[in-house]
């Protein structure tokens, strides 16, 4: 069992990558508070404990720079202390920038943090990683801060008209592919560099990145279809977007409906890729799902019955439930890190079509079960 403790847990990175640990059975969570830093006692315990520590708490945003560098460089200080009053040699991995590259006072604190931390592997024989990361992109950035894909992605689907300041390439990864990264990591140790250049999994313009993502709002939000998607790039770009959706105005979505005397027809989805098609039936108050999915695009389409269906994000408490009418067919598709579940609470048999963007893999089924 890898015990592992995470500074800056609440952050972006820091959310993926405790949500990722938390599937896995090799590695337990040592926790972790920011008020930690400002209490030695509580310090020591938590570096004793932990035989990885994973450095992400940073301030990336202020008015004044030199309070970014301050406060970035005093956390590490803060951290080097605690390791060598206790003597403690977890393996560190320290979330550096691309933006060391950059005469600006971040770049320069995540650079001298780096620094510091290799000095203190060196002086007592620990292990270390600096890793270079490039700008990362995911599920629950928050915009205007971690990345101009949240930003785009909010603006988007908030009504808001996307500028573009500079069309820099931007070299990307996606979080989770971020987070595969550092678990390898984690589990050897010794076969990583002191300093290491996270390698980008995409590059684009920033042009291009909103074009795609105006692609996506324009198929997706007012067609209502599941564009083609044909790279693993273009999957998580997608994902990403869909996470941003203000769920409970954007579903359930109701069905157009073609009547005459034969009865009904209903086109139940238009996609520009393939996956797998399949329905239930579900006797009436019975539930059906809890469970999650962390690349999978999934539509529930309820055509006969009541049904109630519950979405909650991964990690926070709060329910979005919609009611769905076999009455008036609708659809809701699922969102990424949301476990979710379906229950019949009509009278007489529930009967639901799923769609899910790829056929079921026993041994990669991407689905793990966490009641809503």
């Amino acid at each position: 069992m890898i015990k592992v403790g995470i500074t800056g847990k609440n952050g972006f990175i820091g959310t993926h990558l405790f949500n990722a640990l938390g599937l896995r059975e090799n590695f337990e969570c040592v926790p972790f508070e920011r008020s930690f830093f400002l209490d030695q006692a509580k310090l020591k315990e938590f570096v004793r404990r932990c035989d990885v520590i994973v450095h992400l708490a940073a301030l990336n945003r202020h008015d004044d720079p030199q309070v970014i560098y301050d406060t970035n460089v005093r956390l590490v200080k803060y951290l080097i202390k605690a390791l060598e009053e206790t003597q403690s040699l977890p393996h560190v991995l320290f979330a550096s920038s691309t933006q060391e590259e950059k005469d600006n006072l971040y770049g320069l604190s995540k650079k001298e943090g780096r620094v510091l931390f290799e000095m203190w592997a060196r002086k007592n024989k620990a292990n270390f990683s600096g890793l270079l990361i490039p700008n990362v992109f995911g599920p629950f950035g928050e915009p205007y801060y971690n990345s101009v894909v949240a930003t785009f992605c909010h603006q988007l689907t908030h009504g808001e008209n996307p500028k573009i300041k500079v069309d820099g390439k931007l070299k990307l990864i996606y979080v989770g592919e971020l987070i595969t990264e550092m678990i390898k990591i984690m589990e050897n140790p010794n076969n990583t560099p002191s300093f290491y250049e996270v390698p980008c999994t995409s590059i684009s313009k920033v042009s291009d990145l909103l074009g795609q993502l105006e692609f996506y709002k324009f198929v997706y939000m007012e067609k209502g279809e599941i564009p083609s998607l044909y790279t693993n790039f273009e999957l998580n770009l997608f994902n990403t977007f869909r996470c941003f959706l203000p769920h409970q105005e954007t579903f359930p979505v109701k069905y157009i409906q073609h009547t005459d005397s034969r009865g009904a027809f209903v086109e139940i989805i238009r996609l520009g890729m393939g996956g797998q098609v399949s329905f239930s039936t579900t006797a009436p108050g019975i539930t059906r799902g809890n469970h999650f999915h962390t690349r999978k695009i999934e539509r529930f389409s309820v055509i006969k019955g009541k049904a109630l269906i519950q979405l909650r994000r991964v990690g926070t408490d709060k329910v979005i439930e919609f009611t769905l009418n076999g009455e008036e067919p609708s659809y809701v598709d699922m969102p990424i890190w949301y476990t979710h579940n379906i229950k019949n609470i009509g009278e007489e048999e529930l009967l639901t079509i799923f769609w899910i963007n790829e056929f079921y893999d026993p041994k990669d089924p991407d689905t793990y079960f966490e009641v809503v």
